[in-house]
């Protein structure tokens, strides 16, 4: 079956709910281990089929967000998520007050109940309204962002779309699609100032109700981060400061050299390369069929994954209007199918984003069988294995870039280096917001801009008025969609950066390790996975200044002015 067959109807939320009421009854109900046992298995099965439907909304809304019949199906799960978000509760709540606790832990594990726990905490019947206020404030930002038509030398192009105007040689054409990107968000600004005061608002109110001093607490809770806190967080991003802002300061130098311009503005900055930047050498469907050689070269089980993927036709990766921007991987229980779904534009983006998702979606591949709880780990532990593949398929590359190999080796670990202040930026931005959730428009753009000072202090925005007084953050819909999720990002960089070492070393080792973290899926927490696999704790002092020494290394013997 392919993912256009896959079939979808609307829920009958009554009879949801009758048969998860009827559940719950046995579950921390006074019945035999076995019973209860039983009741959550079916509760999982129950839920996976409610998942699946929610899921082929959500991925054929963002297909086209101009579908009437895929957009009231989303208002829909907006609407009635919040509501039976209460059952995950109560099952929650009678989970953890379970007589047979014990039997329990040992056939499920105990990250189940911690997760329980902190699902108890966040949610209460009380909330409910405003979630769905949240939810419908995140789907109008984005469907805002999908809808720009931005004219350009004469065509209409979507954000995604201005990505290549943006790394042109031609540095009037850069700093005039910079410009007109500026433009579409300045038209908007009253528009997505609003969504956000009002989800910083709701977001708040939330907290208050269930008892938090404000939403920061309460967003590490909801993401389920069980073994760290915004302290160590805060620890983290000053390492970044320390050990990587100065690196990447020299980078920027350097590149500044490379493209032969001695002030460079922010216009210039996704240029590397005077010649160019790397990219791929073919199009979408040339670009497929590479992958598909390279992961069924790369092992047997990345080869039956990759092509399961083909043959369900679960990759959805060209641009088009009406397609949300940006790119993601979801998986569909009751299909036991992921997918990918980006937007390519002829970058070298298409080659990242691609083997980036495709991480992600053969963790889930291959972690499917565990119970739900545990089939995706927490979102900073899942991007461990997207940013890793993207490092795992450097000995198929040449077969992307031809002769731009090593043009993109060098701009790869230069951007993945590069990226690192930038998401710790994003993530203080988010800290500061949230405990002042009083700011005003204008202020939290003075705070951005006062933090993309510190972080990143060779952004010159030059005659750009608009993204010089603050508003740059506009464009990254993390922000919006799933406060404190950013600096996830960061995390696992600084881990894949430890497989990129490794597989230098011995590419099988490297990629062993890879497939035993897969397959373990959700089943540890963020810091136990790290543990397990041997790899450095990114909270620790001194592990970025060792884990960057390496990369540092490998960039400065390269030869970057014959790029």
């Amino acid at each position: 079956m392919k993912f256009k067959d896959y079939r979808y109807h609307r829920p009958d939320i009554e009879n949801y709910q009758e048969k998860i009421s009827d559940l719950l009854e046995k579950i921390g109900g006074n019945v035999d281990e076995e019973t209860e046992l039983k009741a959550i298995h079916e509760f999982f099965d129950l839920n996976d089929q409610l998942d699946s439907m929610a899921t082929l909304v959500s991925i054929r809304n963002s297909l086209d967000t101009k579908d009437e019949f895929y957009q009231k199906e989303q208002d829909f799960f907006d609407e009635n998520g919040p509501k039976l978000q209460m059952y995950n509760n109560l099952f929650s709540k009678q989970l953890i007050a379970s007589k047979n606790r014990k039997f329990l832990e040992e056939k499920l594990g105990q990250l189940i109940f911690k997760q329980a726990e902190l699902q108890e905490k966040t949610f209460s019947e009380e909330i409910i309204p405003d979630l769905q206020k949240e939810n419908k404030l995140s789907t109008k930002y984005s469907k805002l962002l999908a809808g720009a038509e931005i004219e350009f030398e004469g065509k209409i192009y979507n954000l995604t779309q201005m990505g290549p105007f943006l790394q042109s040689l031609d540095r009037d054409t850069r700093h005039k699609a910079q410009l007109k990107t500026s433009q579409f968000f300045e038209e908007n600004e009253k528009e997505i100032d609003q969504i956000y005061d009002d989800m910083v608002k709701v977001r708040h109110k939330i907290a208050k109700t269930l008892g938090y001093e404000n939403y920061v607490q309460l967003g590490y809770d909801r993401l389920g981060r069980t073994d760290y806190n915004h302290k160590d967080v805060k620890n983290y991003r000053d390492q970044i400061y320390n050990e990587v802002v100065p690196l990447v300061k020299e980078l920027v130098e350097r590149k500044a050299k490379r493209i032969g311009i001695e002030n460079p503005k922010s216009y210039d900055l996704a240029l590397s390369f005077k010649t160019g930047n790397p990219t791929p050498k073919g199009d979408l469907n040339w670009q497929v069929n590479i992958a598909k050689n390279m992961y069924e070269e790369m092992s047997k089980e990345t080869g039956e994954f990759f092509n399961f993927m083909l043959e369900h036709e679960l990759l959805e990766l060209d641009s088009k209007p009406g397609k949300a921007g940006g790119g993601y991987c979801t998986y569909i229980p009751n299909y036991k199918s992921p997918f990918i779904f980006a937007n390519f534009n002829g970058t070298s983006h298409d080659v990242n984003v691609l083997t980036h998702e495709a991480g992600h979606a053969f963790q889930i591949y291959s972690s499917q069988e565990q119970i739900p709880s545990y089939r995706w780990p927490t979102m900073e532990a899942a991007e461990i294995h997207s940013m890793s593949m993207e490092f795992l398929a450097w000995p198929w590359i040449d077969g992307f870039f031809k002769e731009d190999t090593d043009k993109y080796k060098f701009y790869h670990l230069d951007s993945s280096l590069s990226f690192l202040p930038y998401g710790v930026a994003v993530d203080e931005f988010q800290h500061e917001v949230y405990n002042k959730p009083e700011m005003t428009p204008d202020q939290r753009k003075a705070t951005w801009r006062k933090i993309e000072k510190k972080y990143l202090p060779f952004k010159d925005y030059d005659d750009d008025h608009f993204m010089e007084k603050g508003t740059y953050w506009f464009k990254q819909g993390h922000i919006f969609s799933v406060p404190f999720y950013y600096i996830d990002y960061t995390l696992a960089q600084v881990l894949a950066f430890q497989f990129f070492v490794l597989s230098q070393e011995n590419h099988e080792l490297a990629l062993d390790k890879y497939i035993k973290l897969c397959r373990l899926g959700g089943s540890k927490s963020f810091v136990d996975l790290v543990e397990s696999t041997k790899l450095n704790n990114p909270f620790k002092k001194g592990t970025i200044k060792s884990v960057i020494e390496p990369i540092k290394a490998f960039l400065d013997q390269v030869n970057d002015q014959d790029l």
